[in-house]
Formats: structure tokens, sequence, C-alpha cells
């Protein structure tokens, strides 16, 4: 996983309410033996409007989503934040989160900001002709018209994203502390890596 300290640029003005995971990526994409490609299926219902903003020149490969309540509802499908990577999004931006979905957002790198209603409606407005900008390590969130919206998240998932440490990463990271324990319990009992049974 890639380190991400902030992230900026144009922002996609979504702000639908409710938008579950099967908006996000259709059923039909979770057949893929691979997470490259389901970029494509991203939005795929809404995106069949040619007047998409996800295919508009403005906003096509913008790195921030703008939500609304309850962003990534419904199922529990991780192949939602496999999506948006592979859209290009990094960073999503809503008054409230399924827990599911930021669970699995957070463990692919992607950012969710949870920032008031009238915080979002700025960030909206800005959005349709400016960029944002998101500073993960002072937690907040700024335009060029000197709007500052902070932010609150979990120092573990800050400190996470901030080292690009997925699970394998942070298992990893513990590799000289899980080499002495092994190196000691095979000692104490050499029978669990030999296969040898105590008599």
């Amino acid at each position: 996983m890639e380190p991400l300290r902030e992230v900026e640029g144009r922002a996609i003005p979504f702000g639908a309410k409710n938008v579950d995971t099967d908006v996000i990526i259709p059923a039909h994409w979770l057949k893929t033996i691979t997470r490259d490609g389901l970029g494509k299926g991203a939005f795929e219902t809404l995106r069949a409007d040619p007047d998409n903003l996800f295919d508009s020149a403005e906003f096509k490969g913008a790195p921030i989503l703008i939500a609304g309540d309850n962003f990534g509802c419904g199922s529990s499908r991780e192949h939602a934040a496999w999506a948006l990577l592979d859209l290009g999004i990094t960073a999503v931006i809503a008054p409230s989160f399924s827990d599911i979905f930021s669970g699995n957002a957070f463990k692919n790198g992607i950012l969710t900001v949870v920032l008031p209603q009238e915080s979002i409606d700025r960030l909206m407005e800005v959005a349709a002709t400016d960029p944002i900008h998101l500073d993960l390590e002072n937690q907040v969130v700024t335009t060029p018209f000197q709007d500052r919206f902070e932010f609150e998240i979990d120092p573990f998932r800050k400190d996470c994203l901030l080292n690009g440490l997925d699970e394998v990463g942070l298992t990893m990271a513990r590799d000289a502390a899980i080499t002495t324990y092994e190196n000691k319990a095979g000692a104490a009992m050499p029978w669990l890596s030999k296969g040898v049974v105590p008599a």
C-alpha cells in the first residue's frame, strides 16, 4: 500500500446519499479474479448517462469524491474500494460512511473524511470549479478560498495510511519480534517446528 499524506486535485461533487456498494460496483463485476479494471465498472449505472460527472472531461481522473450521508451502505463487498481505487479515487469526503465500507476503504489505502453537511455543501460548491486539498498529517481539508475544515481520524488508521501499512505491512514490521518468538518457541517446544511428538 502506498503512503498517503496529502491528496490534492479536483473533487467529483457527487453528493448523493445512501449510495450502496451495488451502485459503486454492480454485482456482475464481482466475478473477476483480479482488482485491475474494476474502475470500468465503478458507478456503471450512473455512467450510462452520457452527461455523468465521472466521465466528464472536467472530473475524469479526479482523486477525491464528495458524497452524501451513509456512503458505502449495503453489502460488505471489498470490490467497492477496489473499484474506487482503480477509478483513481484515493479520498472520499462525506457526512457519514457505512462502517464496513469505511473499514474496507482504510485497508486499501483510501482516506475517508467525515465532515458536517454544511462543510460538504461548501466543498460541493468549490469542487464545481476549483481543486481541493486534503492534508492527512494535519487533519484538514482546505480550498483556494481560505476554507479550512478540520476532521477527526482514528490514530491507528492515520498512522497506517501515512506509512502505507496494510495488514501484511503491519505484520512484516514485526518481523524481528516474530522471529525471536519463533526461535524461543522452537527451542522450548521442538515438536512444534519439527513435527516430533514428545514421548
